[in-house]
């Protein structure tokens, strides 16, 4: 069992490994390039969220990264839910559900990238 746990660490410290994997892995066994993507996109969405949480939580010396993306991802849940009442008069959760997650998917995927170079850039500055 700790195998398990060792690699999915592991694959959360380089969230984007997942990513490359699913996709190859679907490109191989054929299947629609669309879904393999949206798929590989969803599985990615969990590693970045534990690795974004750590970096904040790392960057700002705080334990409140996770809860604060938590925090964001039902607030845009919120607001999506309201716009698709307003617009089709009805909630369809499965829908609200992938594109909340699918908009997590690319804002941390940029929080990503800049707690990597904000923390890359003090890592320098410090050892100069």
């Amino acid at each position: 069992m700790g195998w398990l746990k060792d690699s999915f660490v592991a694959l959360s410290v380089i969230p984007f490994v997942p990513f490359v994997l699913i996709y190859i892995g679907g490109l191989l066994m054929k299947s629609d390039k669309r879904k393999t993507f949206f798929l590989a996109m969803d599985v990615t969405t969990l590693f970045l969220l534990l690795c974004v949480s750590a970096l904040f939580n790392n960057q700002f010396h705080s334990r409140f990264g996770f809860f604060l993306i938590l925090l964001f991802v039902l607030i845009s849940a919120g607001l999506i839910g309201g716009a698709q009442n307003r617009l089709k008069g009805k909630v369809d959760g499965k829908r609200l559900f992938r594109a909340v997650w699918r908009l997590s998917f690319f804002l941390m995927s940029f929080g990503y990238v800049l707690f990597m170079v904000v923390g890359l850039i003090q890592y320098i500055s410090q050892a100069m």
